[in-house]
């Protein structure tokens, strides 16, 4: 599966997991405040997100919380959310150290990847693993479901009669003595 990351893009992938066809739709708003007024919609029905951050930038990393902040106040509380330093090409550059990012990522009970769009380095790694996590969390939650229901179709359901052995701690009185 290929993937580009480009800003202000809607990327539409097709993935095969056991057997099933996978669509995964990508929001790429770049972190853009003119996205801010619709973005809680967007949580409201995301099962994973890639909160990406520029190693070269201390401001971009800082956002992360924010960005967090709004995920988990919007989102399902069972959203999979992976923490990306991107631009691991520009060593020279960086702001943020991996260990760093990986601290901030594990306080937070995050994925933790540093990639390279550029380069082409950990990208597609970083899509798998989402998608792969999100996959196992809704099969979960399928099986969930179909042991719940079967549990309700074995419970009798109104109208149907229930036989109980009449003789055991049945004892006759009489009714109405003088």
């Amino acid at each position: 599966m290929a993937y580009s990351l480009y800003q202000d893009k809607v990327l539409m992938k097709k993935k095969q997991m056991d057997g099933k066809t996978i669509k995964a739709q990508i929001w790429d708003t770049a972190g853009q405040e003119r996205y801010r007024a619709i973005t809680s919609a967007y949580y409201r029905g995301a099962v994973g997100a890639l909160l990406v951050y520029d190693i070269t930038k201390r401001q971009s990393f800082e956002n992360v919380h924010r960005w967090l902040r709004e995920l988990r106040d919007h989102a399902d509380s069972s959203i999979v959310i992976m923490m990306v330093g991107n631009k691991s090409d520009l060593i020279h550059l960086r702001a943020i150290s991996e260990d760093e990012g990986k601290a901030l990522a594990e306080k937070e009970g995050l994925f933790f990847l540093e990639t390279s769009a550029m380069e082409a380095i950990n990208v597609e790694e970083a899509f798998q693993t989402i998608i792969t996590e999100v996959y196992g969390i809704v099969n979960r939650k399928a099986l969930a479901a179909k042991e719940a229901a079967a549990t309700t179709a074995t419970l009798p359901s109104q109208g149907k009669t229930i036989s109980i052995d009449s003789t055991a701690g049945n004892t006759k009185r009489a009714c109405c003595s003088t």
